[in-house]
């Protein structure tokens, strides 16, 4: 999917819509999504992490790893709003610096509706950059929309 076709399944726009492109996969019975960003360096985020020294914040990674993640249960969430609920054995291991694409390897462990839980990877290149397993709701809004 590229960001157009994100954009049926997720609510998330511009500046805060931060994978590019996203896929599927069903290996054994395992479903897994891999998503990707390219760190163009102009984002907003960098703009004061840090001066003349530009790094991802963590945070951001975070929610890189829970938009990629969402993409497992798409079916699902249509209509729905995901929230994070949780996010546990968070590290990071390696920065991500502008130029840098980083790939999301994400995989459901279990889901009991609305909450979905998962385990996340985020790779540049061969090195791991940042890792955790999250946690989240599909919820309705009041509109039922």
């Amino acid at each position: 999917m590229n960001r157009d076709e994100i954009k049926n399944i997720l609510p998330h726009r511009e500046p805060m819509l931060l994978i590019d492109e996203v896929s599927l996969t069903d290996d054994e019975g395992i479903k897994a999504s891999v998503a990707s960003y390219y760190v163009r360096g102009d984002e907003y985020f960098l703009q004061g992490h840090f001066p003349g020294n530009p790094v991802v914040p963590g945070v951001i990674l975070c929610e890189m790893m829970g938009q990629s993640a969402c993409a497992l249960v798409m079916n699902a969430a249509k209509g729905a709003m995901p929230y994070f609920t949780g996010l546990d054995k968070v590290r990071f291991k390696q920065k991500v610096l502008p130029g840098d694409t980083i790939k999301f390897r994400s995989i459901l462990l279990k889901s009991r509706p609305p909450f979905y839980f998962v385990q996340s990877e985020g790779y540049v290149g061969e090195k791991l950059c940042a890792r955790g397993e999250l946690s989240f709701a599909l919820l309705k809004d009041e509109a039922g929309a």
